[in-house]
């Protein structure tokens, strides 16, 4: 019997799902027909990627890993360019724009985010404001960009993206503006004290950096593109230049399709799920139903709350549990099922040349979930001092002050943060302490790293301390 699988979202969320399902076909002795549905005239796009392209490292068509007929050629129905106007999930059906209704034996929904826009922005008609979501986005942030007279380039926005943005006009030239919030930069990762040292970096390359409770009350335009935009609250305002403007102040969850299908949405605004990433409606779980990747809540690893993770990380591991659990109900093999972890969204980034790196929680998600804590800061360098091309690195660990475990991690250094990341990722999930990681055997050679590591130097800190803090 043929079994027909149909993916709504052609992100890499959707892709990964697509991926584990087409390379693992011959698990099972069924057929099956597979079917990704996506807005975008695209393959596989890298959009983590796009804004390195954005700095010249090189074309945006390279982040492109695999074109439709990649897919079409594994015997895909890869439909681009498509939009779905409605589910049916009493029927197992997809109806699309166009009025086609395609039936389903399973549904997987990975319909990704939006941006969050002003009221100013999105009532603007003017060319050279943008959002930074997909290559579509990056094309015409490029042109823009690279536009003759361009001079000026606005960021509304203090995440990773927003600041990859700013970096990438600053590289070009243009004089760039960042309004963000206080009290500092990344604040989802990075407490303040980290924070600012991403600010000074961002400074020292002239990006001006207004961390201001200001929001965009107008953007004003000559010839029917934009050449300023007026900040202010209160009556206090400010008029900036811009040439270009990139809004990247947040995304939310693309629940739309979903919600009026009947789906719930949860607390954080997000897809609900059970571990298995079956959607809820009503009382109970729909077994032939999955959602996961941007549109979807996820369990937090720390204070078991549900929020947004809304990172290609966390989306690979939801699609194998995704291609897992549909294996394992085509094969009516239940030992196959899987299920997701609560997520500690493990994040690392490239701010202009700053790696940054962060994963569990803040020291103010920690007060907010009633958590109390004790953490210890250290600065020391990647490898021995005389040593060439040795770095400064700053490590923060965050650990519940009655356990010791560790609860959070922040690091911020120009070499070895991802790997440091992954590293403390593990400890968290193996309920180390900080005394556990002040005495945990490490590798040493002068030339790669030192014989007491800075993280060593942090968890003493905390432990030297004592003192907790809400």
């Amino acid at each position: 019997m043929v079994k027909k699988i149909v993916i709504v979202g052609g992100g890499i969320t959707g892709i990964s799902v697509l991926r584990n399902l087409f390379t693992r076909k011959g698990e099972v002795e069924e057929e099956m027909e597979l079917t990704l549905i996506k807005r975008e005239n695209s393959g596989w796009v890298s959009t983590c990627g796009l804004p390195f392209a954005l700095r010249g490292w090189y074309e945006i068509k390279k982040t492109e890993i695999n074109d439709p007929q990649f897919f079409l050629d594994q015997g895909v129905d890869f439909k681009t360019e498509t939009e779905v106007a409605r589910l049916n999930l009493e029927d197992n059906k997809v109806t699309l724009k166009t009025g086609d209704v395609i039936s389903y034996d399973y549904l997987v929904i990975a319909t990704g985010r939006k941006p969050s826009v002003p009221d100013a922005v999105a009532e603007t008609e003017l060319e050279g404001v943008y959002t930074f979501n997909n290559e579509v986005d990056a094309v015409k942030i490029e042109a823009a960009m690279n536009a003759e007279g361009a001079k000026n380039g606005f960021v509304r926005g203090r995440g990773i993206i927003g600041l990859q943005a700013a970096v990438a006009f600053s590289t070009k030239g243009l004089k760039t503006t960042v309004l963000g919030g206080p009290p500092s930069l990344l604040p989802s990762g990075l407490d303040p004290d980290m924070g600012d040292m991403v600010k000074e970096w961002l400074e020292q390359q002239g990006i001006r950096l207004l961390l201001e409770r200001k929001e965009i009350v107008a953007v004003k335009g000559d010839g029917g593109r934009v050449k300023s935009v007026v900040i202010g609250t209160g009556g206090n305002e400010e008029e900036i230049p811009a040439d270009v403007v990139v809004i990247a102040r947040g995304m939310n969850p693309n629940v739309a399709l979903a919600q009026d299908a009947g789906v719930e949405i949860g607390e954080a605004r997000g897809i609900v799920t059970d571990s298995a990433m079956h959607v809820k409606k009503g009382r109970g779980y729909l077994n032939n139903v999955y959602s996961l990747g941007d549109c979807t809540e996820v369990v937090d690893g720390i204070t078991y709350r549900p929020r947004l993770s809304q990172l290609a990380s966390t989306a690979v591991v939801q699609a194998k549990v995704v291609a897992d659990n549909i294996f394992s109900d085509i094969s009516g093999q239940p030992g196959a099922y899987s299920a997701c972890e609560p997520c500690l969204s493990p994040v690392a980034a490239d701010i202009g040349g700053l790696l940054v790196g962060s994963l569990g929680v803040t020291s103010e998600a920690a007060s907010r979930a009633g958590i109390k804590i004790i953490s210890g800061k250290a600065t020391k360098s990647t490898k021995a001092r005389y040593f060439p091309g040795s770095k400064s690195i700053t490590a923060k660990l965050i650990f519940d002050a009655y356990t010791e475990k560790l609860i959070g991690a922040q690091v911020v250094s120009e070499a070895t943060v991802a790997e440091r990341i992954n590293e403390l990722e593990l400890a968290i999930r193996a309920g180390m302490t900080a005394k556990e990681i002040c005495n945990i055997e490490r590798s040493y050679d002068p030339s790669l790293a030192l014989l007491k590591d800075v993280t060593i130097d942090a968890a003493e800190g905390a432990l030297g301390r004592g003192e907790a803090v809400y």
